[in-house]
């Protein structure tokens, strides 16, 4: 029997460090570090010495001081602190940019379907729309939109009031229909949010019948119902517990319901008109990146267009559309300090109004940045759990 011996396995050695790519690559980032923070170090020493130079104050002692301003459409009075002054600017930056995004997100997902629309007038409406809105600076359309309102809008002693005291619209304040607590709201609350509960299980158990008998699950249908016949009978059960609330002019403003000044509407406005032509723009390019074989197989089995696009054309696309779509949301966010323009009490506008009272500049520049910064990321990571729910899971 014949043995052959082979030469022994060799392990390659290891190339020094000056050859190394993992360690030039670990070794370069360590330097743009080291770069970077004594960068920031020498700007912040520099700042600190122009400071003391100029005896300009360096802490953020001015947040504790009364901010002496009123911010018009709030209560806010000249005795509360620049803090609160700087959280009710937040408030107003938040309030348009989550109503901004739920209209955005909805609008834009429709105009980019109509852009795709087999009929020519729909297609070439939305197509003019989005070419001739995009192309022009967000702050011109927030002007213009302010611009339109001024000179058509009813004078607040001589508002339009939709029937039944839904709405109400004028130049100075509008104001829409809400609820109100009448003397049991929470409670009213808790037993809702049980009947949401129950809403999700239920269309849980659906789903499952639905794969075990082949019957349509019809999940929507089932859950809205059941909430619905929840606050029905909670409402008559708890004595009415939340009754509604009217706009109606008083004075020289607008008290009940919802009231919105104007500078809030031509901001919203604004921006929700320029920011849902890019995102019809996203929502039409993430459609036509679904391969068309996934339709013709929708088409074979019968689907109808609606069908087509709910079950198959959107759930795919809107898996493309998050990351570029989250984009135009934190630019939504960030477009609101344009509302200087038009008087509107947001962050920045609060912000400058406190620079101009006498309050440091650097300092509370530094403070509106970490608030726009909170914000952003607090959107980023709601896109982001969207964006990983809507994964695609490969078994």
């Amino acid at each position: 029997m014949s043995q052959t011996t082979g030469a022994p396995a060799t392990t390659p050695s290891r190339p020094p460090l000056w050859r190394d790519v993992r360690a030039l690559r670990l070794a370069f980032q360590v330097v743009v570090l080291v770069g970077v923070g004594a960068f920031v170090a020498y700007l912040y020493d520099n700042l600190q010495a122009n400071q003391r130079d100029l005896d300009l104050p360096r802490g953020y002692g001015f947040l504790d001081e009364a901010a002496g301003f009123r911010i018009a459409y709030s209560d806010f009075s000249p005795g509360e602190t620049v803090w609160e002054a700087l959280l009710v600017g937040l408030r107003n930056t938040i309030s348009v940019a989550l109503v901004g995004i739920a209209l955005t997100l909805v609008l834009g997902t429709l105009v980019g379907i109509a852009r795709l629309s087999s009929n020519w007038l729909v297609r070439k409406a939305a197509g003019a729309y989005v070419e001739a809105v995009r192309n022009v600076p967000p702050l011109l359309v927030i002007i213009f939109v302010n611009s339109v309102a001024l000179t058509t809008l009813p004078q607040i002693d001589d508002p339009y009031e939709a029937p039944g005291g839904t709405l109400l619209v004028s130049v100075r304040e509008s104001g829409v229909i809400s609820l109100r607590d009448a003397g049991g709201a929470r409670a009213y609350a808790l037993v809702l949010l049980a009947g949401v509960v129950a809403a999700v299980a239920l269309g849980w158990w659906r789903t499952r019948r639905e794969a075990e008998t082949g019957q349509p699950a019809r999940r929507w249908v089932w859950g809205v119902g059941v909430v619905l016949a929840v606050a029905v009978v909670a409402q008559l059960a708890l004595g009415q517990p939340v009754g509604l609330s009217h706009p109606e002019v008083v004075g020289r403003s607008v008290e009940g319901g919802i009231a919105m000044g104007l500078p809030f509407l031509a901001v919203l406005v604004g921006l929700v008109v320029y920011t849902t032509t890019h995102v019809a723009e996203i929502v039409r390019g993430s459609i036509l990146s679904v391969a068309r074989g996934q339709t013709e197989a929708a088409t074979a089995l019968g689907l109808s267009p609606g069908q087509r696009l709910r079950y198959v054309v959107l759930p795919q696309a809107f898996r493309v559309a998050v990351p570029p779509t989250l984009n135009q949301f934190l630019n939504l966010t960030k477009n609101t300090s344009l509302g200087v323009a038009v008087a509107y009490a947001e962050t920045m506008y609060v912000t400058t109004t406190v620079i101009g009272n006498g309050n440091p500049a650097i300092q509370s520049i530094l403070v509106a940045m970490g608030l726009y910064l909170v914000l952003s990321l607090a959107i980023s990571l709601a896109g982001n759990l969207a964006g990983w729910r809507l994964r695609l899971v490969e078994r």
